[in-house]
């Protein structure tokens, strides 16, 4: 089975939860021609090019991935002539400015185009992933003359962009990064150093790559004070556009994976042969401030890339659930039935949509959030969704990308025996997910942040504005008084009380126990998911209560999966808080050498 795009329920979350009424009647994105009548034409034509084009590449990337010889890496088979038809079609500008040659389309409609290209083929959506994070950069801090070089070509896929962060011995920490960037007096510099883990660092798939490079120049100081960021194309390009030399940037290895294969992942050395040529983004010693636009679009967009895997591996195991006949149906069949009769293969797969329903609808919202902050004409309602996103978007990584693996095994799991044999198709997903957590920021740093940044700054005014909004969603299923609401009710009541007290202590330690409180820092973090997810899941069923009689079917079963997530997975909620506020001391008990 390939992948099916859930175009109702994205289209039931835009509409419903997520607002797209009032994004597309911003003026900027009304004069760009979004409304909502536009949405589904988007998402269809989105769901037939990854379904059709994307999707069948994903298991022959696995099966046959990149390959590097003599510096030149030559990506899967199909996977260069997908790209060219993805670029034709507009898709790597779908968010984009017009004057560059994007559509200048809302978040919120990019974001459901973003998912599909994931869950058809999370190797190959890479490339264009990390292609947006280096066009937002040159946007927001590149000069008008950088932006005019290099990204209309970016924006129309001609050219793709990379992101180079990490070195051998600068990790997470880049304040350990020695890239050198050296003044030649014209404007240019030269630039020096090893980077490693480039995604999409070396392909085949595009004429030019142009990659964002951190580099210190020579006085610049030491720590995160003293980076700079850096184009450094692989092609120079001449004044009318054309393509010149050779870069002195060339790829010396790919790394062998454990799943995303078919994504070249590579190793840049810079400079082996005289320097790199690279241009200044911005001002010296501001580089780690600029990327941190990309990497922020970038986590977004890996929070999606979890949502997206798990909604495959959920489409996988259904399908298999269906098929595998075996065993009597517990209550009594004449004969053997498919497994999805039995009650704990429910259990699994309830698990697993309600998890991605509940990413989903909460990535969703934030990205709602983000068209706000950019659109609103009102600066106080741009200001206040802002925060409202900034706090989203480590939860959007972090707790979507850790479902998914777990939704990921829950699918291996469902094929039984089978799921471990990788001809099924079931592993990959598993493996693919691994990754999700570690780059671009560790869960543990997105916890960290939501913690430090996003909690402990603001004293815990944003998470207690989300509190408020939940608390309303609570007087709206009270009103409903259906029993499905009742139960949610119940729960929701639960859970929202669980994180308040998260909060409290959190704000109310952070500066005498540190090492207590961001002990508890991914539970603090999967307990914002869960609360989070599952007050999306109530303002669903509450939606779905009211549409029922259009689609009983469909909004059924979104009733159904609501309450299954506040009566299965919100009671994690209060477990979570008891070890964020009791178990940082006994987190730290053990010496170094007791370990």
């Amino acid at each position: 089975m390939s992948y099916v795009a859930p175009v109702k329920d994205m289209l039931f979350v835009m509409n419903e939860l997520a607002g797209l009424s009032d994004v597309v009647a911003y003026p900027s994105y009304a004069d760009a021609g979004a409304d909502v009548d536009l949405a589904p034409a988007i998402l269809e034509e989105s769901a037939k090019f990854n379904q059709d084009v994307v999707a069948p590449l994903n298991w022959a990337g696995d099966q046959n991935p990149s390959s590097l010889k003599d510096g030149v890496v030559t990506t899967t088979p199909g996977f260069r002539q997908a790209f060219e038809q993805y670029a034709a079609a507009g898709w790597q500008g779908v968010i984009h400015p017009a004057k560059f040659g994007g559509q200048g389309l809302p978040k919120l409609i990019s974001t459901a185009c973003l998912e599909m290209v994931n869950a058809a083929n999370l190797s190959f959506a890479l490339c264009p992933l990390l292609t947006d994070g280096a066009i937002e950069a040159l946007l927001t801090a590149a000069s008008p003359e950088l932006q005019e070089q290099y990204v209309p070509k970016m924006i129309s896929g001609e050219w793709t962009g990379t992101m180079n962060l990490t070195e051998p011995q600068a990790g997470s920490d880049l304040a350990m990064v020695r890239s050198r960037a050296v003044p030649e007096g014209n404007g240019t510099y030269k630039i020096f150093g090893t980077k490693i883990y480039i995604t999409y660092g070396e392909h085949d798939m595009a004429k030019n790559i142009i990659h964002l490079v951190l580099a210190r120049t020579p006085d610049a100081p030491e720590g995160v004070k003293g980076i700079s960021l850096f184009v450094v194309p692989k092609f120079m390009v001449n004044k009318d556009g054309s393509l010149g030399e050779r870069n002195d940037v060339h790829c010396v290895s790919i790394e062998h994976k454990l799943g995303i294969k078919a994504s070249p992942t590579a190793v840049l050395q810079f400079g082996d042969h005289g320097g790199a040529i690279g241009y200044l983004v911005g001002e010296e010693n501001r580089g780690l401030e600029y990327m941190f636009v990309m990497m922020n679009a970038a986590r977004f967009a890996v929070g999606m890339q979890g949502v997206a895997v798990a909604e495959r591996a959920y489409q996988k195991a259904v399908q298999y659930a269906k098929d595998r006949v075996q065993s009597r149906d517990l209550a009594g069949s004449p004969g053997p039935v498919a497994i999805i009769h039995q009650p704990d293969v429910k259990r699994m797969l309830m698990t697993m949509r309600a998890y991605t329903e509940a990413s989903r609808a909460l990535a969703y919202y934030a990205a709602s959030a983000y068209d706000a902050q950019h659109a609103a004409p009102d600066e106080t309602v741009r200001k206040a969704n802002q925060a409202i996103y900034e706090f989203l978007v480590p939860i959007v990584k972090g707790f979507s990308t850790e479902m998914s693996i777990e939704v990921a095994s829950l699918g291996v799991q469902v094929h039984g025996g089978m799921g471990f044999i990788e001809e099924t198709g079931a592993a990959q997903y598993y493996r693919d997910a691994r990754i999700l957590t570690i780059y671009e920021g560790t869960t543990a740093i997105q916890a960290n942040d939501l913690i430090g940044r996003k909690t402990v700054r603001d004293g815990g005014a944003i998470a207690k504005e989300l509190s408020q909004r939940i608390a309303a969603t609570e007087k709206d299923l009270a009103v409903s008084g259906s029993d499905d609401a009742k139960a949610v009710l119940k729960q929701l009541t639960l859970a929202r009380a669980a994180f308040e007290q998260a909060v409290a202590y959190v704000v109310a330690n952070a500066k005498t126990d540190i090492k207590a409180v961001y002990a508890g820092s991914f539970a603090y973090l999967r307990l914002s998911g869960l609360v989070l997810g599952g007050w999306q899941m109530a303002r669903a069923l509450l939606a779905a209560e009211r549409l029922r009689d259009g689609d009983p079917k469909f909004y059924d079963a979104k009733i159904a999966t609501a309450r299954f997530f506040a009566e299965t997975l919100m009671p994690q909620a209060q477990a979570l808080a008891t070890s964020i506020v009791e178990s940082g001391h006994s987190t730290n008990a053990l010496e170094v050498e007791q370990f």
